[in-house]
């Protein structure tokens, strides 16, 4: 079996981030390292981070956003294998051993996620997501209508070699370079799934996914990326798949009581697919609903995307 770098990228996290290394820590997979790169943070973090001396390995550089911190530590990785763990997330003891063994024989593999429980700040459980897909998902990610791979960065598993091959993450976006490392290895691999809840992802005030006008500019320059570099297959469903993520971002916008640009993102998504027109008409009502029945907690993209629907 081959060795995981755990890579844990952490910015002023100190609440939660002794939790996120003991459950990387607690493995059943026994072949791994630790690498904590501590991307300029101003709390308490080291003191956080001393009480582990040689278990973990700690590198510290300026503020320069999470992709970078992630391609910092896969530079210094060990292992064959990478797995990213957010400082605010939580991993099942259990989730290297299932997801490693996907691997096993199965060269055709980029990348393996997993479920996900959404928790709030306290760590009470919000849902489950078992609603990830498998093999050629490329085209999915980028039609952008329902959840694809699960739990962000702390959910997926790479092979070293893939990850080097597509570029890293893109220093460039912040909330959306989990979602543009996802396709741009969907694209070359098929992606495999373990349907059991391995990864605790934490909902809180300060998750960058609560950003939308971040997402905005992130999915935004994804998608350029993404459409310009494929084939003429995907080019036939161009108009469907910007239209389908303007009526995520329309949604989000609306979510967020950002009423202009809902209706700038509304537009271009009826002008792109005009049969988004019905479901914008009954938008204001079908969201109420939603706000009166959906858990206070909505700041992970799936969320805003499920909201967005």
């Amino acid at each position: 079996m081959s060795d995981v770098s755990i890579i844990v990228p952490t910015y002023n996290h100190s609440r939660y981030i002794r939790q996120a290394i003991d459950s990387a820590l607690s493995q059943t997979l026994t072949s791994f390292e630790v690498i904590v790169v501590d991307d300029g943070s101003t709390d308490d973090t080291a003191d956080a981070l001393g009480c582990y001396g040689s278990r973990i390995r700690v590198v510290r550089q300026q503020n320069r956003g999470v992709a970078a911190a992630r391609n910092k530590g896969a530079e210094i990785a060990r292992g064959d294998l990478l797995a990213f763990l957010d400082a605010d997330d939580i991993w099942i003891p259990r989730k290297l051993e299932l997801q490693t063994r996907r691997f096993g024989g199965e060269h055709r593999l980029g990348l393996v996620h997993c479920g996900v429980e959404d928790i709030n700040e306290e760590g009470r459980s919000i849902c489950q997501r078992l609603d990830g897909l498998e093999g050629n998902v490329a085209t999915e990610l980028l039609l952008f209508n329902r959840s694809v791979i699960l739990g962000g960065g702390s959910a997926m598993v790479i092979p070293r070699a893939v990850f080097e091959e597509v570029g890293g993450f893109d220093t460039r976006l912040s909330t959306s370079a989990d979602w543009d490392l996802f396709y741009r290895i969907a694209s070359r691999y098929e992606v495999g799934f373990v349907p059991e809840v391995l990864v605790r992802y934490r909902l809180h005030s300060d998750n960058m996914h609560g950003n939308v006008r971040a997402m905005e500019h992130d999915m935004l320059l994804g998608y350029e990326k993404a459409f310009a570099e494929s084939g003429t297959a995907l080019q036939e469903i161009r108009r469907r798949c910007y239209g389908n993520l303007h009526a995520v971002l329309a949604g989000s916008f609306f979510s967020a009581g950002e009423y202009t640009r809902f209706l700038r993102h509304a537009a271009k998504s009826v002008l792109l697919t005009p049969d988004n027109l019905s479901r914008f008409l009954a938008f204001p009502i079908r969201r109420l609903r939603r706000r009166d029945a959906a858990p206070t907690d909505s700041s992970s993209k799936d969320t805003l995307l499920r909201a967005a629907r």
